[in-house]
């Protein structure tokens, strides 16, 4: 978590000296700011968690009209492809057009699902 506060097994080890060199009357205000600091490290690691699912469903929601609009341009550039290369007989280079047209679809959708 850059730039976040990080609690680890040290504070915890400081809070149990600090207790005991100031006693049990300071316990309460001790643990309340140890528990403060935790709480505050918690929400900043679920408030960075939130920020990366909200990105990665923001590029997801942005990529299904890209998409949309890819296939509809495909299909509008096949449909004269194949008539052409059809009707003269060019079944291998018929073939290659419609292996381009559907790799390009797939790199493109592929390239805007969301990544874990």
């Amino acid at each position: 978590m850059p730039g976040g506060e990080q609690i680890g097994r040290e504070d915890a080890e400081a809070l149990l000296e600090v207790r005991r060199e100031l006693g049990p009357s300071y316990d309460e205000a001790l643990v309340d700011s140890f528990a403060e600091r935790i709480e505050r490290a918690v929400a900043e690691r679920v408030e960075d968690q939130l920020a990366r699912r909200r990105e990665v469903t923001r590029a997801a929601a942005g990529s299904g009209g890209r998409q949309l609009a890819l296939g509809i341009v495909s299909m509008v550039a096949a449909i004269p492809i194949s008539i052409v290369l059809g009707v003269t007989g060019n079944y291998a280079a018929m073939l290659v057009a419609w292996v381009g047209i559907v790799l390009v679809n797939m790199a493109h959708a592929l390239q805007g699902r969301p990544r874990s």
